[in-house]
């Protein structure tokens, strides 16, 4: 069969199906009747528990072996979901809640690697912006230096033969593509987030009372970058924070936000230092203190939480 006959005769298949009561295509799930909730997000359980334990009226419905936890959470409707660790399973998941439910603003709560030298473990940095800075062009080398292809933009300095470089997103309503490097919070969240956490408290001590020798603190604004990878090296930790003033690094906060200003819906990320990305004096921090970052970064959702509109 011709290959146009053959497409013809396949469409005729597909346009019979439906007709004939067919399943439709996943897309076409109807979100109308949906009661208009916030996203609450974390990679990974131990992020995630410390917000579910407030959860009331809770009911979990599975989309495509995702568990979504649909309540209400600090007075407000939510929708608590695990993205998974790393840009791909967070960008993954995300679209999926966005198609699944009808979905106000996105909020994702967590961990992450501080990169900021003026910053501490246990302190929580709300971003204004997020780029994702492992999108690289590893160059040839030539001669003593790098050769890079002319076709990319190369916004930022280079790590060896690593060139950070932007990304091209397709958006609705937009008239084309747009490159960029840096995803927007949304600014009514970030005011909310500023007044919502002007007097918070945070712990300083962990669940087997070891403390830290400062009081954590709130810092709004500023840049965070996510990529694939998790960094425990203190040079390149350097490199990240003169090259792009980044206040701290993770694994997924950037590409939230490339999917939510994709579907033009608002977002904000709560990060709390559980390491200093191979910054520290001896080995990475995170073991001792995972709970009480992801402790800190759910205190300051549910502030926030708090604070937004009904």
């Amino acid at each position: 069969m011709a290959a146009i006959g053959f497409r013809a005769f396949a469409g005729g298949l597909a346009a019979a199906a439906l007709w004939l009561g067919g399943p439709p295509p996943a897309a076409a799930h109807d979100i109308a009747g949906e009661v208009p909730r916030t996203a609450v997000v974390s990679a990974f359980p131990p992020e995630l528990s410390v917000l579910a334990e407030g959860l009331e009226e809770a009911v979990v419905r599975s989309e495509n072996g995702v568990d979504f936890t649909l309540g209400r959470l600090a007075g407000r409707d939510v929708v608590l979901f695990l993205s998974g660790i790393s840009v791909v399973n967070a960008a993954m998941t995300v679209q999926l809640a966005l198609d699944r439910f009808r979905i106000e603003r996105i909020v994702y709560s967590g961990i992450a690697g501080g990169v900021d030298p003026g910053l501490n473990i246990g302190d929580v940095v709300i971003a204004e912006r997020w780029g994702q800075y492992l999108e690289l062009l590893l160059a040839r080398e030539s001669g003593d230096g790098w050769a890079k292809p002319p076709f990319f933009e190369y916004p930022f300095a280079n790590y060896g033969m690593m060139f950070p470089r932007s990304v091209t997103v397709q958006r609705g309503g937009a008239a084309g593509p747009e490159t960029r490097f840096w995803f927007p919070v949304d600014e009514a969240l970030l005011d909310a987030a500023r007044a919502a956490t002007a007097q918070i408290v945070l712990n300083r001590c962990t669940a087997d009372d070891t403390c830290l020798g400062h009081a954590p603190r709130v810092v709004v604004g500023g840049p965070g970058v996510s990529g694939s990878a998790f960094v425990d090296n203190a040079a390149f930790r350097e490199y990240t924070f003169e090259t792009f003033g980044a206040r701290v690094l993770d694994m997924e906060s950037a590409a939230v936000a490339h999917v939510a200003h994709a579907n033009d819906v608002p977002f904000i990320a709560v990060r709390s230092l559980s390491d200093l990305a191979g910054g520290g004096p001896g080995e990475n921090e995170i073991g001792v203190f995972l709970g009480l970052a992801a402790g800190n970064a759910a205190a300051v959702v549910k502030a926030l939480l708090r604070a937004l509109p009904e």
